[in-house]
């Protein structure tokens, strides 16, 4: 008797990254159910909850999938509370939201998490570049359509900002210096108004904002100068800046958190040994302030050495160690992975790099074996 074929199962496919709303519905549905302070129309969660969410150091009593439990609220944003505050109040007024920073200082992040805890949805986005144009802004047309039936508003193609309007949600833009100025102005009618005007409709020329409806756009300082904000434009925002992080231990927290997502979202079975995670964050934030915790002064890299490229530097060499190794990252992955992190396409970043594992990197290995082991790949590496 033949045996019957089985063919080989597919495996589900895996969202490469989830939303904010997606990876923490537990939380939001915990702080949903013990909101009890009024919140403004729209909004998911009170003011007060959105703090919550992200600053987190709750555990909550919630009932989950039928089953009763505690839900911890775990730390989203590690920085000031008090920004986060401001943030909240300003996006609760008729003020937009305009967070401004370095490279890497977590603006994303948190407008992120922010949308995801007001409006329950993170994915309505604008990427600013120099290619947007006021369609993306506002709305395009299906041509094959118009051609064929007309301006009908069933042929109308909404941008993600008219769909937030409608649904009183938030509009996350990315970027916003980089798009020209006179798309950058496309929004001033929308914050001013809290309307899109669409001419060729004239029985439906107006879409207006539901309640809830504002927009958190991110601003990188490097940018500042490429495409000035006008000022009738940056009177319609609050600006909050956002700095880099202030403190090592904080800097270390943030590190080891997010790698650890990242680790557990690749399924993958490595080891990261503390002092070799405390090693690749202070050689990038040595390098970053130009001046080691022990006052020696070295040259900064004109790369961008922030606490997301320490986090993606981290990642790919616990994968290396992963693949290629024993399974347990040691510093000389990280020395290996840090070249192409810092010097790039600047041979000069190559020099200065050198110099710190001359004047750094080897008079620590004389006392500690994580940085020998560190100061020799790394030397290896460069030459």
């Amino acid at each position: 008797m033949d045996t019957p074929r089985t063919d080989p199962v597919t495996p589900e496919p895996t969202v490469q990254r989830q939303p904010a709303e997606v990876r923490h519905a537990d939380q939001l549905e915990a702080l949903r159910q013990n909101d009890e302070v009024p919140r403004p129309r729209s909004w998911q969660l009170s003011p007060r909850a959105v703090l919550d969410f992200i600053v987190g150091g709750k555990t909550l009593p919630a009932t989950l999938r039928g089953q009763s439990g505690q839900v911890r609220i775990t730390r989203k944003f590690f920085g000031d509370d008090g920004l986060v505050e401001r943030s909240i109040v300003t996006l609760a007024s008729e003020r937009a939201l305009l967070l401004v920073g370095e490279p890497g200082c977590g603006k994303s992040w948190l407008s992120e998490h922010l949308a995801a805890a007001i409006s329950g949805s993170s994915t309505l986005t604008i990427q600013g570049t120099a290619g947007t144009t006021e369609e993306h802004i506002k709305y395009s047309w299906n041509i094959a359509r118009v051609i064929a039936e007309g301006p009908r508003p069933d042929n109308l193609i909404p941008s993600p900002t008219m769909v937030a309007m409608r649904r009183g949600g938030l509009l996350r833009f990315e970027e916003l210096t980089r798009c020209l100025s006179d798309v950058q102005d496309a929004l001033v009618s929308i914050l001013s108004d809290k309307a899109i005007a669409v001419p060729e409709l004239p029985e439906a020329n107006m879409v207006w904002a539901l309640a809830g409806f504002n927009v958190i756009a991110t601003a990188n300082t490097r940018d500042q100068g490429v495409n000035e904000l006008s000022a009738a434009l940056k009177r319609r925002f609050n600006f909050v800046h956002i700095p880099i992080v202030a403190d090592f231990k904080t800097e270390l927290e943030i590190v080891r958190q997010r790698f650890q997502e990242l680790i557990e979202l690749h399924e993958t079975a490595v080891r990261m040994p503390p002092d070799v995670l405390e090693l690749v964050t202070t050689v990038f934030r040595e390098m970053r302030l130009g001046r080691t915790s022990d006052g020696v002064n070295v040259n900064r890299p004109k790369s961008t050495v922030s606490t997301a490229e320490t986090i993606a530097t981290a990642l790919d060499a616990a994968l290396h160690a992963r693949f290629f190794g024993s399974g347990e990252v040691t510093a000389a992955h990280v020395a290996r992975n840090l070249v192409g992190s810092i010097v790039q396409e600047d041979p000069a970043n190559s020099s200065q790099l050198k110099e710190y594992a001359t004047l750094v990197a080897k008079r620590r290995a004389v006392h500690e074996r994580v940085w020998a082991e560190f100061h020799d790949a790394l030397v290896e590496a460069l030459s």
